[in-house]
């Protein structure tokens, strides 16, 4: 689960953007205000971004690929692209995959900056995930059940939470063994929606805590925000025990993730108290 990243340093209250190159010897590329395109994948694939870097400053060897344009020298290389909050420090990062610079203009927002159009390959900024880190960084991401009208974007929920993870739990400890969690079912109509409250059970507004079966169990490890054996207070849980009937397999039989849900519980050493 998740992924290391690199760091840029801080960036300015306006640069939301920052580009780092994945080799350690490459230096910085630079920041941007706006990364449009980011999180709409194109036709052709899902993985596929052309985007629009707004108010960019190109450093390093971005800045080299402008002169390019066109030529196998446009192809500046892979990278971290840092999403930054309010006072310029990294929420999160995307890995982004063969960054090439496609045309380059003087931007609107001046002082020598550019609006720089690159191609590049990024399957984990999901459509919605802006929407989501545009409310941590406005410090807007305070109070639980704010997924709950996201029934389209509950992946990109997820998504940002995995990937701020580090960001949103800094200085924060795991809470004790022997912790009690309550879990609220009224709105777990599918797996996606358990995600999402059981990372809100555990570490509070957009927090993350599993987003499959195996990071799940991962997370109940110790780690992420619990430490096992603990308590699990599940409310409303008859109304989530009949939505959550998709059956998977285990071994020869299939079973409900409701029930696998409560086996991975009980294996790691969490007692589950169904209310």
């Amino acid at each position: 689960m998740g992924t290391a990243r690199r760091t840029s340093g801080r960036g300015t209250e306006e640069q939301k953007y920052a580009l780092t190159p994945d080799e350690d010897d490459a230096g910085f590329w630079g920041f941007a205000q706006e990364a449009e395109g980011l999180f709409t994948p194109l036709q052709e694939e899902e993985g596929a971004r052309r985007v629009r870097l707004v108010g960019c400053s190109p450093q390093g060897g971005l800045m080299k690929s402008l002169g390019h344009v066109g030529s196998r020298r446009a192809v500046a290389g892979n990278a971290w692209l840092e999403v930054l909050d309010a006072d310029g420090a990294a929420m999160g990062a995307y890995f982004v995959n063969d960054v090439t610079v496609v045309d380059v203009l003087p931007s609107a927002q001046g002082g020598g900056l550019v609006d720089l159009t690159v191609t590049l390959w990024c399957d984990q900024a999901r459509p919605g995930a802006d929407r989501v880190w545009n409310l941590i960084r406005a410090g807007g991401l305070n109070r639980t059940g704010m997924w709950h009208e996201l029934a389209a974007d509950r992946r990109a929920w997820l998504s940002v939470a995995l990937w701020s993870r580090t960001y949103q739990s800094q200085g924060k400890a795991d809470a004790p063994a022997g912790h009690v969690f309550t879990l609220d079912g009224r709105q777990i109509v599918d797996m996606d929606s358990f995600y999402c409250a059981i990372g809100e059970a555990v570490n509070g507004p957009g927090g993350y805590f599993g987003w499959n079966l195996d990071a799940l169990d991962d997370c109940l490890s110790g780690g992420w925000g619990a430490t096992p054996p603990f308590t699990l207070h599940w409310e409303s849980s008859a109304e989530a025990r009949v939505r959550l009937v998709e059956r998977r397999p285990t071994g020869v039989d299939e079973t409900a993730v409701f029930d696998l849900l409560l086996q991975i519980f009980e294996e790691r050493g969490v007692r589950v108290v169904l209310r």
